[in-house]
């Protein structure tokens, strides 16, 4: 049994979701897991636990600055156990779009990063305009006319792919 550290960021709530079913998964597999909001938690040592997985959500194409800062700050930690690294984003609904080779803000992400995780993923995530700001809304119905995505302001669409988020799961679990 492992004790693995789950840590998250999130904008509207997704990724902490795809973290839960990580969770469900790897606890399903006699682990023990910690979960947690990165940019609650910038503080908790990943130093006793075997693995940890980092899960970040993007806004406007960046990733929450403060997942950059806590991986400089344990990157020998981090270098020094099992790893992975993924990234929520709409962009990957997609296809190409949804592997961090094809992923541009996933890419531009990591070659930023000073650590080098063994694992890496993109999922699609979850858009929910009722949930946004009337701002959020309004760019994002923009962002999506241009590319080709739902502008209905009403719309409520999961493009996550739960069986890529499953097989992240049981590959965290035997690492």
């Amino acid at each position: 049994m492992s004790q693995i550290l789950i840590l998250y960021s999130t904008t509207d709530g997704h990724t902490r979701s795809i973290c839960e079913r990580l969770r469900s998964i790897a606890e399903a597999a006699g682990h023990k897991v910690t979960l947690a909001d990165i940019t609650e938690n910038e503080t908790i040592d990943p130093a006793p636990y075997d693995k940890v997985v980092i899960g970040a959500s993007i806004r406007y194409g960046k990733h929450n600055p403060k997942v950059t800062a806590y991986i400089k700050r344990h990157r020998a930690t981090l270098e020094q156990r099992p790893s992975a690294l993924f990234s929520v984003n709409l962009v990957a609904r997609k296809p190409g779009k949804d592997t961090p080779e094809g992923n541009p803000y996933f890419r531009r992400y990591l070659r930023r990063l000073p650590w080098k995780p063994q694992h890496l993923a993109v999922f699609a995530g979850r858009l929910d305009y009722p949930s946004y700001s009337s701002l959020d809304r309004w760019l994002i119905r923009m962002i999506m006319f241009v590319t080709g995505g739902p502008t209905d302001p009403k719309a409520v669409v999961e493009f996550t792919d739960w069986k890529k988020v499953e097989d992240l799961g049981r590959l965290i679990a035997s690492m």
